[in-house]
């Protein structure tokens, strides 16, 4: 066994552990959830979205699309289940109005992935489905690595990481990482290029959290009263 072999071992080990440790930060939510019987004003359209996303790299991942990718097929199959979990709870614990949308947008998810499998299928060239497979797995990890923007965006306004759970922010990076590394030692460009932007934004909110969490702790230490003597 040479070091490249190692070295992709120790890295798919890594990237499973961080997923997972990704794919568990919402339990908390969840243990709200289930104890409130209500899914109060929580949203469930991002868990709708890591689905599909979680879904399309699962199918590129497997030998029907492109080969020696264990790492991807693994860690978003684990993801698929936890998210089709995730949103079978809204389903049973959102209000009416939540179940009907939760419900029907997970049926457009399921057909939407039954439609590129099959589509994707129907391409005889190999070569060519891998291309068009990887180029949707690509974009749906893009726009899933664009959507801290907004927070990063609302950290620097309000100078506070209450809504940037520092947790989350770190098995994100880590699990990026992870799969950047993974994609430059098998040379998959849809799978270092989209991970490498999300390497990227994870560093920031990092950063970022760190800054305005050392801020927040060093006013909290400036007296309450200040006196004018």
């Amino acid at each position: 066994m040479n070091a490249s072999t190692i070295m992709l071992f120790l890295v798919i080990v890594a990237g499973n552990i961080f997923a997972f440790g990704l794919f568990v930060s919402p339990v908390q939510t969840f243990r709200r959830i289930l104890r409130n019987r209500s899914t109060e004003q929580f949203s469930g359209l991002p868990y709708i979205y890591a689905l599909l996303n979680c879904l399309i790299c699962m199918w590129y991942g497997t030998p029907f699309i492109s080969s020696d990718n264990l790492l991807v097929l693994t860690v978003n199959s684990v993801g698929a289940v936890f998210q089709l979990v995730y949103i079978i709870l809204f389903i049973i614990y959102g209000e009416k109005p939540t179940k009907v949308r939760m419900l029907g947008l997970l049926l457009a998810v399921l057909v939407l992935f039954a439609i590129i499998v099959a589509g994707s299928l129907q391409i005889v060239d190999f070569q060519t489905r891998w291309m068009v497979v990887g180029l949707l797995s690509c974009a749906s990890l893009i726009s899933m690595f664009a959507s801290p923007l907004f927070i990063i965006n609302l950290v620097i306004q309000t100078k506070s990481v209450e809504y940037m759970p520092f947790y989350l922010s770190l098995s994100t990076f880590l699990m990026s990482t992870s799969f950047f590394l993974y994609g430059l030692l098998n040379s998959d460009a849809f799978i270092y290029v989209p991970n490498g932007i999300g390497t990227i934004l994870g560093i920031v909110q990092l950063v970022l959290y760190f800054y305005y969490d050392k801020s927040s702790r060093e006013d909290s230490k400036e007296p309450l009263i200040v006196s004018y003597e």
